[in-house]
């Protein structure tokens, strides 16, 4: 939590400019200027920094899950059910709790800056593909929340998807993902899913099988993407990211035994 700490201890202001700082800063009842620009020689945090980009990150999820929520219309109940369910599972205090659901309000705003907003996340990123996917992960949650992908969500997240430079089909490929489970399904299907969790054909070797898994465990190590910014709040959702590529390793390596 030290991240959070800069901010509540007032080094805000040397942490994050730009539209994610002014969102922020926004929700934490500060009155920060936009075009705060951050040096090395300010005694501030330059891209990529750790800190800087874990207040992104939390900053872009919450106020861009409140803008996908939206996205039909209205906040349904589920959608404000599964953003508290995030919290939870983060388990944030109560001045972090309070600050993600402003954020959450804030980009329900009819003049969100969504391309801004996408704009700086991604420099803030500075080209960590793994961590820019977990978030597009959490942000699918939130449009799957009431079981339906409704089209203006769909169309917002493939917005999302394109101002973080992922394609389509991979998008496409998350969607898959967050429609279902190896958990929900059994036999030939929850054999397909695990196939797709891990990427692979069910063609693929049992070598390049296992150097797939061991490759996906390594980019989704919790404590990796933590050094890379995810907010140490989030890493049970990585966790959760890793026991699913576990699990489906798992069923392919029985049924290949089996058969």
């Amino acid at each position: 939590m030290a991240w959070w700490g800069k901010i509540i201890g007032g080094a805000f202001g040397f942490m994050l400019g730009g539209p994610l700082g002014a969102l922020l800063g926004a929700a934490l009842g500060h009155n920060f200027d936009k075009g705060i620009t951050l040096t090395d020689e300010m005694g501030g945090l330059a891209y990529g920094d750790q800190e800087r980009v874990q207040a992104a990150f939390f900053a872009a999820t919450f106020s861009i899950m409140g803008h996908i929520a939206k996205a039909d219309g209205k906040v349904s109940p589920a959608e404000i059910a599964n953003a508290e369910a995030i919290m939870s599972r983060m388990q944030l205090d109560k001045s972090q709790r309070d600050a993600a659901i402003k954020l959450f309000n804030e980009g329900k705003a009819d003049d969100f800056p969504l391309d801004d907003v996408l704009a700086q996340f991604r420099r803030e990123c500075h080209r960590r593909i793994n961590l820019i996917q977990m978030f597009l992960e959490i942000q699918i949650s939130t449009a799957f929340a009431d079981q339906k992908l409704h089209a203006a969500e769909k169309n917002i997240l493939y917005t999302i998807a394109d101002g973080l430079g992922f394609s389509r089909d991979q998008l496409d490929h998350l969607f898959h993902l967050a429609g279902g489970g190896t958990a929900q399904k059994t036999g030939k299907a929850a054999l397909t899913e695990a196939y797709e969790v891990l990427g692979v054909s069910a063609n693929a070797s049992d070598a390049d099988i296992k150097k797939t898994y061991r490759r996906l465990m390594n980019q989704h190590h919790p404590d990796k993407l933590v050094s890379k910014g995810l907010p140490e709040e989030m890493m049970k959702l990585a966790t959760e990211k890793t026991q699913q590529i576990k699990e489906a390793y798992e069923l392919v390596k029985q049924s290949r035994k089996q058969n």
